[in-house]
């Protein structure tokens, strides 16, 4: 008995050495490196990996390759966490490492860890600008390139395209198989609704809930198929831009059962909190603490956790995390969700973070407000009455958006019809560089243009001319070019209907546009038209603006610079009007004709303009 008990006790001892020897310990796992892999040659040298396993953070990391140095490590309040903070010197070459985890001398846990060769240029890419419109796609939405991922084994959410808010099938390889399409529209970058995992219960195929900050949803696609989707659309031309959330993540996240910190998540300790949704108290010189804390510490809704971006571990993981998106999938472009609900000062270091790193980038907000004054208080090189500064170059115009449709549905009257958009754009001293704003008739979160203006197919030709040629960066959603519209419901699942010949099966098919209604087929030949001459317009791009007041239903401006003029007309009423052009001698000084960009319609101007009734004509100039 006595020689059983040793022999046994030399058997552990020697299974133990093993596992010890090549880092299997079962005390102690690595189960995610957090960036998975990183580049040689970044702008900021430092780097934070979040190592994730069981009872990691008991042991202490070591590496030992040229360039990489070990600056600090940080345990967090779970034992399951560790945080390695990492020092790559300018001269680091790619390459694989170990990151060898120890008691003592011991090696209990390994883990290789990347860093990969930079893409050439890749620190001087070129953000999208004035000279692109964005096409906006709900990827669940648009097209079904494979039925093999509809339905993921142990994902929360099936396939269900009957109900308004289930998960379509719509996929990554669906907006590849039609990228053609999108040329062809003119179409010169593409925004697409958040695509990152979401494995929520339900309502999940809009990807506003994050469970998972590396990974593309498997039900959209793989990390490969997107950045495959990025490169294919580059060499046509087109741009990529991603829709990131900092704020909340979804409460289903993997974190979520084993947090890192006790105030990882806001009200972590009490539970959900609703955010009042109050951004004035943001910028209010009268606000309580109390409003301004439940605006930035609520949650948005019970499904989507608020991330506490005070904690400097979550600030870190979440600038990394954009960065390491821009880097790996070559984008020229981030739309960064709820701007305005993350601690601020926050937003300044990730908006500074990215510009460094990407000098030439572009990031767009989405502050949904009214009031112009909140919206440009967020912008880079605003002076601001409480010193708050900005690294962001762009928001999304709320403010014009929202005042083209009262302009559009109105009589024309004092204060009220084309007079309010004329008079919006007279806010614009307000902005640090108003040019830079996107700007949009709709969105995937609110009714479409042709419901807004009550399926008036001239009134939208007029509100969709005018997004096209006034200042700013102009963004169509998709279907917004066929008429989808949402009658009688502001149902988001309705507003973000499939797009017509994306699914097998399909009896209308927009992309060939067989089955399509004739005006639906004019629509899209319309704004095709309008989108393709755009691209090749620079003072429409970059050009001044100069408008005229209003009178009697028609709306004037003109977009120039030394070489180029264009003049949009617009003719809301019902009847033919006839223009005099004495009134905008200003502008027109020199010109004696012009030609409609629309139908290539000539026009004498020492004759006036006869408008045709409800109507925008976009007039070259010579």
């Amino acid at each position: 008995m006595k020689d059983l008990n040793i022999k046994s006790w030399l058997s552990f001892c020697f299974i133990s050495c093993v596992m010890f020897t090549n880092g299997m310990s079962q005390d102690h796992t690595v189960d995610r490196v957090e960036p998975p892999f990183w580049w040689a040659g970044m702008q900021n040298n430092a780097l934070q990996l979040l190592v994730y396993g069981n009872n990691i953070g008991q042991l202490t990391p070591e590496i030992d390759y040229r360039g990489v140095k070990v600056k600090s490590v940080d345990k967090a309040d779970n034992d399951n966490y560790l945080f390695i903070n990492l020092e790559l010197s300018s001269n680091v070459e790619p390459g694989t490492f170990d990151i060898d985890f120890k008691e003592g001398s011991y090696t209990l846990a390994k883990s290789s860890y990347e860093l990969k060769a930079r893409k050439p240029g890749s620190v001087d890419r070129k953000g999208f600008d004035n000279s692109d419109v964005l096409y906006l796609i709900t990827p669940d939405r648009f097209a079904n390139g494979t039925t093999e991922n509809d339905v993921v084994e142990g994902m929360r959410e099936g396939y269900n395209r009957v109900a308004p808010y289930g998960r379509h099938g719509g996929d990554v390889k669906g907006i590849m198989d039609h990228l053609d399409y999108i040329k062809d529209m003119g179409f010169t970058s593409i925004w697409l609704n958040p695509i990152l995992e979401n494995d929520q219960p339900k309502w999940s195929y809009h990807g506003y809930a994050t469970t998972d900050y590396y990974k593309v949803d498997p039900r959209f696609g793989s990390n490969e198929s997107y950045v495959e989707l990025s490169k294919r659309a580059t060499d046509m031309g087109i741009g990529m831009i991603m829709d990131i959330i900092v704020n909340h993540c979804g409460h289903k996240h993997w974190w979520m059962d084993d947090l890192p910190f006790d105030d990882w998540i806001n009200y972590q300790a009490v539970g959900y909190k609703n955010t009042n949704h109050r951004k004035t108290t943001l910028v209010d010189p009268y606000t309580s603490k109390s409003d301004r804390k439940i605006m930035t510490n609520g949650w948005f809704v019970e499904e989507m956790p608020d991330l506490n971006q005070n904690n400097p571990y979550m600030s870190i993981y979440l600038i990394q995390n954009t960065i390491w998106w821009i880097e790996y999938a070559d984008l020229t472009g981030i739309r960064q969700d709820t701007y305005s609900y993350p601690f601020r000062d926050f937003m300044t270091d990730w908006t500074c973070a990215i510009m460094n790193e990407y000098p030439n980038m572009n990031i767009v907000g989405e502050e949904w407000v009214e009031n112009p004054a909140i919206i440009a208080y967020w912008q880079q090189g605003k002076v601001n009455h409480d010193g708050y500064t900005s690294c962001l170059p762009s928001l999304m115009d709320f403010p014009l958006c929202f005042t083209v449709h009262k302009a559009m549905k109105e009589e024309e009257k004092w204060g009220e019809g084309l007079v309010r958009m004329y008079e919006m754009l007279g806010n614009d001293f307000l902005y640090a560089d108003p040019s830079k704003l996107v700007i949009f008739p709709d969105n995937h979160d609110m009714s479409r243009i042709f419901t807004q203006i009550n399926e008036d197919y001239d009134l939208y030709k007029m509100a969709i001319g005018y997004f096209l040629t006034t200042r700013g960066i102009p963004q169509i959603y998709y279907g917004t070019e066929i008429l989808m519209s949402n009658p009688g419901t502001e149902s988001h699942g309705i507003i973000r209907s499939d797009f017509p010949g994306g699914w097998g099966g399909d009896t209308i098919n927009a992309f060939t546009q067989e089955g399509l209604a004739p005006a639906q087929i004019e629509a899209q030949n319309w704004m095709k038209k309008i989108l393709n001459w755009r691209k090749g317009s620079s003072v429409v791009h970059f050009g001044k603006m100069m408008h005229y007041e209003p009178l009697n239903g028609v709306y004037v401006y003109f977009r120039y610079d030394d070489d180029n003029t264009v003049m949009v007309v617009m003719n809301k009423n019902d009847e033919v009007k006839a223009l005099d052009l004495e009134r905008f001698d200003e502008r027109l000084e020199g010109f004696t004709e012009g030609e409609n960009v629309i139908n290539s319609y000539r026009y004498n101007l020492s004759k006036g303009l006869e408008l045709e009734p409800k109507s925008i004509s976009i007039i070259e100039l010579n």
